[in-house]
């Protein structure tokens, strides 16, 4: 998969770019609806799911939110296996369009109030509808990009991760802004709509780009295995667990900063603005570092630089959350988020190249695309069901590092399978 940089044309370069900008979109979409989601998980709770007890409106929120994490496996792997089988373009395609319809349902979704048990059904549809959705576009757009990119895989994948620091920087800003603007009335009955609103726009751009795109040629030289989902499952079974494993502290890392405001308002009596802002900050550290570290994996190995990130995950995660528990201020939180941020950064850069690396190219898509996604509906998708339910029956605000230092150590097994089994380095 690797290419001499002297006979890079510039050609290979342009679909390169082509192809970051429209993975880049599809991240960036998937991500800023599931953000969107859990920042206003307090709004969202009272709206549909008014249970009388805060705390189980909020279970219930984020229940729905795990749910719509059971399907994305079977996406992957349906999605996957049909962009192995008929070309990573229009497997691309069809995710986004799938994308659009459960951020649509969204952004419309009617309230208890107008229809009842109803709203919380309607809630969990578009949960699955993106969760599905969502459950095939990292693998194919991961995929594509990798195998696009005629030098560089690890920086040119990054990108996938940097899309995700644009998200989480609109929707912390969108955040922000209503929560500062608005009164609690304007923001309860509407304002909560308008970044799903916003978040439909960006698929039609998507679609235009991705329209455009030509097929891999890894794809088009090779032949597509007749059942990649089978072959996943037996053949490379080793792989499957070894990549999920090595997901870990990416996804616990990313969802540790999208739970911050509900911790924030429930547990620290911070204001939900203070959380918002943090994950602005953090936002912009990915955004910004992910391409670098990315470059940085391209020259001693993405195994190495992710052991570096869950190595730090392990060292700092009880200290940040002993300091945001003695201390709780805007400023100490906005620095916890922030370095949360980088530790995101530095082991979720090199991620989508390693991941590629370990599957052969006839299952690559459907073998990235479940392996993520068990990985993140493990360790990522029930984390704030998890440790909302943990720290109510605890009562212990020390839950969400402990759960960090057990995902960081998962995730250290599997980047050691990744280097001694699959040679990845």
């Amino acid at each position: 998969m690797s290419t001499d940089t002297s006979t890079v044309t510039p050609e290979q370069l342009a679909a390169a770019r082509k192809a970051v900008v429209s993975s880049s979109i599809g991240a960036a979409l998937e991500w800023f609806d599931i953000i969107v989601y859990a920042s206003f998980a307090v709004v969202i709770a009272e709206n549909f799911f008014p249970a009388g007890d805060e705390t189980l409106g909020l279970i219930l929120t984020f229940a729905t939110f795990a749910i719509s994490y059971l399907i994305r496996p079977l996406g992957g792997m349906l999605i996957g296996s049909y962009g192995d089988r008929f070309g990573r373009k229009k497997a691309l395609t069809f995710t986004l369009l799938l994308m659009m319809v459960g951020t649509a349902i969204m952004a419309v979704a009617p309230t208890h109030a107008l229809v009842g048990a109803w709203a919380g059904v309607i809630i969990l549809i578009s949960r699955v509808v993106q969760g599905f959705s969502a459950g095939g576009e990292f693998g194919t757009a991961t995929t594509f990009l990798v195998e696009t990119a005629p030098h560089r895989k690890a920086y040119y994948a990054s990108w996938q991760v940097a899309a995700q620091g644009i998200s989480m920087f609109l929707a912390s800003a969108f955040g922000f802004v209503l929560f500062e603007t608005l009164t609690k009335d304007q923001l309860y009955t509407w304002g909560w709509r308008i970044p799903f609103f916003i978040g439909i726009l960006i698929g039609p751009i998507g679609l235009y780009i991705r329209a455009h795109l030509t097929e891999t040629d890894e794809f088009t030289q090779s032949t597509p295995h007749k059942t990649p989902i089978r072959a996943v499952f037996t053949e490379h079974l080793g792989r499957l667990l070894t990549g999920a494993a090595c997901i870990g502290v990416a996804t616990i890392s990313i969802y540790l900063i999208l739970y911050m405001p509900t911790f924030a308002v429930k547990s620290l009596d911070i204001p939900a603005d203070a959380a918002y802002l943090g994950g602005v900050v953090a936002g912009l550290v990915i955004l910004v570092g992910t391409p670098f570290v990315g470059m940085l994996a391209d020259r001693v190995g993405a195994v190495r630089v992710m052991t570096w990130g869950a190595i730090a995950a392990l060292v700092v995660a009880w200290p940040l959350f002993q300091l945001i528990i003695s201390r709780p201020s805007v400023p100490v939180f906005v620095l916890v988020i922030g370095l949360l941020g980088v530790i995101a950064a530095l082991y979720f850069g090199p991620l989508p190249a390693l991941l590629t690396e370990i599957y052969p190219s006839e299952v690559r898509t459907t073998g990235v695309s479940v392996a993520y996604n068990i990985g993140v509906t493990v360790m990522g998708g029930f984390a704030p069901l998890a440790l909302t339910w943990l720290l109510d029956v605890t009562g212990s605000l020390n839950a969400p590092s402990l759960y960090y230092i057990v995902v960081a150590v998962i995730s250290l097994v599997g980047l050691w399978f990744a280097r001694v089994r699959y040679d990845s380095r």
